[in-house]
């Protein structure tokens, strides 16, 4: 459970630099959108600011869903309940912990579409 540990927290460390990269980025959007008078809705440049926000807004919404999860699997190891089936109660097979180290489910539990 040492790995799976150690695999958790470098995930986590990477997510939580992600996060702090997209905050920044979302920052400096909203930011500029106060900067300026421009009428992004009729820009032929290219995305609109307000676009660009909702982008960096959902891409922060799932980064913060990834720690959740992270957080989530760092507790049931502590608790114990890592790498058991929340469904069945039967253990997840060792590939699909490597796989997905936040897994909840074994894979004959997981919801299809999303496999987790």
């Amino acid at each position: 459970m040492d790995d799976a540990r150690t695999l958790l927290l470098a995930e986590r460390d990477e997510a939580v630099r992600r996060l702090a990269g997209l905050t920044g980025s979302f920052a400096e959007v909203v930011a500029a959108s106060r900067d300026t008078n421009a009428d992004d809705e009729h820009d032929p440049e290219g995305a609109t600011i307000a676009f660009e926000r909702s982008q960096l807004a959902t891409l922060v919404a799932q980064v913060r869903h990834r720690l959740a999860e992270i957080d989530a699997a760092l507790a049931r190891l502590d608790s114990g309940g890592y790498g058991r089936c929340e469904a069945c109660g039967r253990p997840i097979a060792a590939a699909r912990l490597e796989a997905r180290p936040t897994a909840r489910t074994c894979v004959g539990c997981a919801p299809p579409t999303l496999a987790r």
